[in-house]
């Protein structure tokens, strides 16, 4: 999910963003048509070689790369190189054990569903040449869970009564109860920090600890190490001389940040970077006629939102209360938002609006669950005049003398979110809600506004996960700073819902119980819900890859698909 789809300080386990909620940047807009990318197969002349440099753009700086913390699709972008997930995934989604997992071997489950027992590699190294053990991954666990640590990702944890080390290879995780995301969440989705240079450090003080946001201070379990950061302009990466797997063929990777998807598009046709994983559908037609740029372009597990905050505190003019309290004003805004129009307009079509959390590609959607708002500003206003609210003599709405006023965030380089930031202040003044549009720098919004939750009003996406369990965003378990609940949302009837769709790794029962979310959620709307999008990415000819390594969009990451196995030719 777009926005921000996944720790910091000191080592251990960040579920953060491999395959868990992160928030996105840049997101999609990409085209309907679904591609396959043309792959460059190895010949006498043209094998895997080792060397060279890939540069990717970027259009948000990274916030943090340690994995306690990070909940945002750049960071989590630039964390990737450095950290090794204890599990797998195949082009299916489902973990396995590879060459480049902790893990040696396929998880047991035990006493019914709450063990889950882990077997490390034997030969696994931290970057400064420090043995992984199990004692680091337990020790992670442990710590991200507790709610001290202040970690969004505390909800993938907190079911984790105890893990604790058996010996130097096996961990065991013991549940509090059957959590069926655990293993998406955990087993695929967790990043091992280092006990040895974190352990003495207080659990409260691990945000601030350099770990995460100094390269010189921050260690890697992955075939990269960090080697630089120079602020608002790139990282650097270079091959982890102590990665305990096979050595990559890329030596160096450049993260490259531009000021606009525009800029970072210029970039990509120049030759000036290897890949772009943002382009925005205006510049598809040029990109598409340059000769030397691949195309991947698919639908993907982001999507886009409108998100209201329901904290009185950060509505100072309305006299502390929230202007979005009212189920019918919130159903009035979905109403008076065009969205089939703003997808024809301004995404060209490629993008299909969605009524609920649950994405059409996922498992657990079930068509017709939730409930649709189509485009009808006269039945906006009728539920607007229903929950009280008058028109004043300057054409806006008023309530207890107090304007239906709000400010609408977005982030600066976006220019999908640009525009549709504008559409929408125009279609809800058209229904006499006064929207101030706010454009901030992505990982000043997210650091400053969005994990603290005061953001009025935001327009962001999600990466989404490999499950469908979303309640670190919408439970009132999980306010920040322990959570994802950037809008402070509340309601005690979805909350048990969640928890029962935790709760049993049967299938079709979860299926049936997120059905019951779909219905709920899309009445009382927390967010309004706007689109999935496809995702364009660009990758200049001169990176190669085998037809198994070859990446794509539908999976989380997979833009970076095995690019441990990637080569790139000279640059020209």
């Amino acid at each position: 999910m777009s926005h921000w789809r996944a720790k910091p300080w000191a080592g251990f386990f960040a579920v953060i963003a491999v395959f868990a909620l992160v928030l996105s940047a840049c997101g999609g807009g990409g085209a309907k048509t679904t591609e396959q990318p043309k792959t460059t197969a190895p010949t006498a002349e043209n094998k895997p070689v080792k060397g060279g440099t890939f540069t990717f753009a970027e259009t948000s700086d990274i916030i943090t790369l340690n994995p306690a913390f990070i909940n945002d699709v750049p960071s989590a972008d630039a964390a990737f190189f450095i950290n090794a997930p204890l599990y797998d995934m195949d082009n299916k989604g489902q973990p396995i054990v590879s060459q480049w997992s902790l893990a040696a071997e396929p998880f047991q489950v035990q006493n019914g569903g709450t063990t889950y027992i882990v077997k490390l590699k034997p030969n696994l190294k931290w970057s400064d040449g420090q043995p992984l053990t199990a004692d680091d991954v337990a020790w992670s666990a442990n710590v991200i869970a507790n709610k001290d640590l202040g970690s969004p990702l505390v909800s993938y944890f907190d079911q984790v009564k105890q893990a604790k080390a058996l010996d130097p290879t096996t961990v065991e995780f013991d549940l509090k109860k059957v959590y069926a995301p655990f293993v998406a969440n955990v087993l695929m989705g967790a990043w091992v920090m280092p006990k040895h240079l974190l352990e003495n450090v207080p659990v409260k003080d691990l945000q601030k600890n350099p770990y995460g946001t100094d390269p010189a201070k921050t260690l890697s379990s992955g075939p990269w190490v960090w080697t630089k950061w120079v602020q608002k302009q790139y990282l650097e990466f270079e091959v982890n001389p102590n990665y305990w797997g096979p050595q990559p063929n890329i030596q160096k990777i450049v993260y490259k940040i531009y000021a606009d998807q525009n800029t970072a598009v210029q970039a990509l046709l120049k030759g000036d970077v290897d890949m772009f994983n943002g382009i925005p559908v205006p510049s598809l037609p040029a990109v598409e006629s340059n000769k030397n740029i691949t195309l991947v372009n698919q639908p993907g597990p982001s999507w886009d939102y409108l998100g209201l905050n329901f904290k009185g505190s950060n509505f100072p003019q309305f006299g502390n209360q929230s202007p979005f309290a009212g189920i019918k004003t919130r159903q009035a805004i979905a109403y008076a938002i065009n969205r089939d129009e703003i997808i024809k307009q301004v995404i060209k079509g490629y993008a299909q609006p969605i009524d609920s959390p649950f994405l059409p590609t996922n498992w657990a959607y079930k068509a017709g669950a939730a409930v649709t708002y189509s485009y009808d500003p006269e039945k906006a206003k009728q539920l607007l005049a229903e929950d009280g609210w008058k028109m004043g003599p300057d054409g806006y709405l008023y309530k207890n003398g107090h304007r239906f006023e709000f400010t609408l965030q977005y982030n600066t380089g976006n220019l999908r979110r640009q525009q549709v930031s504008a559409i929408i202040q125009q279609e809800l003044k058209d229904v006499g809600i006064k929207v101030n549009i706010q454009a901030l720098d992505f990982s000043t919004w997210i650091d400053q506004w969005i994990n603290p939750g005061k953001g009025q009003a935001i327009l962001l996406g999600w990466y989404g996960g490999l499950d469908p369990d979303n309640e670190q965003i919408f439970s009132s378990k999980y306010f920040p700073p322990n959570g994802q609940n950037w809008g402070w949302y509340t309601d005690k009837e979805i909350d048990a819902l969640w928890e029962q769709g935790n709760s049993t790794t049967d299938i079709t029962q979860r299926k049936e119980i997120y059905a019951q979310i779909a219905q709920k959620i899309s009445t009382d709307l927390p967010y309004i819900f706007l689109w999935q999008l496809n995702i364009i990415g660009g990758y200049n000819k001169r990176v190669h890859w085998q037809p198994e390594d070859a990446p794509f969009q539908a999976l989380p990451y997979a833009y970076f698909w095995h690019i441990q196995n990637w080569w790139v030719s000279p640059q020209s």
